[in-house]
């Protein structure tokens, strides 16, 4: 039986894996950093923080499952979160994994979804938890925060349908090149995505360890990225984007046949 809201958001030991922050002011300069909050005034903010509640939630911590009544909003100040699915048969499918700065959560008004998803910590992270009603009441009196929403869940369907063309018509080196260059993060002068083992990445791609191996070691041996443990660095990032672009699917031979 799915855990209700109360017994996964109450307040809890550090054993639990779970507890609150009361620091008013940790709490008012994440959200300013909000890209949903920015620019709004000193006073705003902070009756904004009123009506949120912060959480400490440890790696490996399911903090949302499937059956889950009601609808709240997540803010990941810190960390990293994975959304997944469960397949019929057990296989772990992830949908994404969420890095900071990004809100998530189920809320209809808002065109987000999680009826279906599991919400782990991937990481130690700390999450600004807001309800329907407060969000609702703060899309009315600040439109403002109303079309960032709007632009950010926009952004994100683009984003999904893009990963499904990815799906469809490219093969296997492409979609990880195209996984690479998403989760690049520009730092000392090169791109690097690190934090993500051969696993993780094949979750997001919804296919084997082995496969996302073998594709790295491709990129790898043309010497277009440096491998090392939870961290690719892209030696030549149009190298790997030209990768990324190729069409190398089976689609490519279905042409149509020609008139005589």
């Amino acid at each position: 039986m799915a855990p209700s809201r109360l017994s996964v958001f109450k307040r809890r030991t550090p054993d639990d894996g779970q507890q609150e922050t009361a620091e008013e002011t940790t709490k008012e300069g994440y959200l300013t950093k909000q890209f949903i909050f920015r620019d709004l005034p000193p006073a705003e903010i902070e009756r904004i923080a009123k009506m949120t509640r912060m959480v400490t939630t440890r790696k490996g911590k399911i903090f949302y499952v499937p059956g889950e009544t009601g609808e709240v909003l997540f803010l990941l100040k810190t960390g990293r979160v994975e959304l997944y699915r469960l397949t019929a048969d057990g296989k772990k499918l992830v949908t994404d994994i969420v890095g900071p700065g990004t809100f998530f959560g189920d809320m209809a008004c808002i065109g987000q979804n999680m009826h279906e998803s599991f919400a782990e910590a991937a990481q130690d992270s700390l999450i600004c938890v807001m309800s329907r009603h407060d969000i609702q009441n703060l899309m009315l009196d600040k439109p403002v925060v109303a079309l960032r929403i709007l632009e950010a869940v926009g952004q994100r369907l683009v984003e999904t349908t893009t990963r499904l063309e990815e799906t469809t018509f490219k093969g296997t080196h492409a979609r990880v090149a195209s996984l690479l260059l998403r989760l690049a993060v520009f730092q000392r002068s090169q791109f690097v995505v690190e934090g993500y083992s051969h696993q993780d990445l094949a979750y997001m791609l919804g296919t084997y360890r082995e496969t996302v191996t073998n594709a790295l070691d491709h990129l790898k041996q043309a010497a277009l990225i440096e491998v090392g443990r939870k961290r690719v660095v892209l030696l030549q990032p149009d190298g790997v984007r030209a990768m990324a672009e190729a069409d190398e699917s089976p689609h490519k031979m279905l042409s149509a046949p020609s008139s005589k």
